[in-house]
């Protein structure tokens, strides 16, 4: 079972930078694809960013490209959504989730349903 657990959100005004981290106890990053998701009140759930095993193939939602960066960092078994010019738009509960990547499987990019893992989320607010 892989447990994700997510950190770094908080409140922060308009034009500011967050950096998120997604984190597993227990289990290498290192074969799962790692998707972003946001969920804002009274909204469903959109996929945000995602990163593919390799870290060579990344994704955006087209809201917050340029804004956004997705990496990881194996050595230190992390990934990272680096936020930059937050607009209030943004404010949502952010989650992660992982996907094991088999030679078979596809790379399950922004689809929510791609994903088996998931964390608990945490608040990002964006003061106007």
């Amino acid at each position: 079972e892989v447990q994700l657990v997510e950190s770094g959100g908080g409140l922060v005004q308009a034009g500011g930078s967050l950096r998120l981290s997604c984190a597993t106890s227990g289990q290498t990053f290192d074969d799962y694809a790692i998707g972003w998701f946001r969920q804002a009140p009274g909204k469903e759930r959109e996929g945000v960013s995602a990163i593919s095993s390799s870290g060579g193939t990344t994704l955006y939602v087209d809201s917050v490209k340029g804004r956004f960066t997705i990496s990881r960092n194996k050595a230190e078994n992390m990934v990272y959504l680096q936020m930059y010019s937050l607009k209030p738009e943004d404010t949502a509960v952010y989650y992660c989730a992982a996907r094991r990547i088999y030679y078979y499987t596809v790379f399950p990019g922004l689809r929510e349903s791609g994903y088996r893992y998931w964390g608990q989320g945490t608040q990002v607010t964006v003061s106007s």
